[in-house]
């Protein structure tokens, strides 16, 4: 399996709107289906994408997610692993 860019901006906007949660979300994700070693993920607020009142903002191998709230998020991973 290819490598998944993931950007889960943690800029203060995105943060406070849900990325707190979709950062924990993702952890536990990768951990409970092994993936730990099989995704890059890069978590930076300094990447911010300039969507701030569409956050909270991922951005999945250059595709821009807006109002990612914890469900969406995870049908986000479940997209990028479906043999998960």
């Amino acid at each position: 399996m290819g490598k998944v860019k993931m950007v889960i901006c943690i800029g203060s906007s995105c943060f406070a709107r849900g990325n707190a949660e979709n950062v924990k979300v993702t952890e536990e994700f990768l951990e409970k289906h092994g993936l730990a070693d099989e995704v890059d993920i890069e978590l930076s607020g300094g990447l911010c994408t300039g969507n701030c009142p569409d956050g909270p903002v991922v951005t999945v191998n250059d595709k821009v997610y807006k109002h990612v709230e914890k469900g969406v998020m995870l049908d986000i991973l479940k997209s990028c692993f479906p043999d998960k």
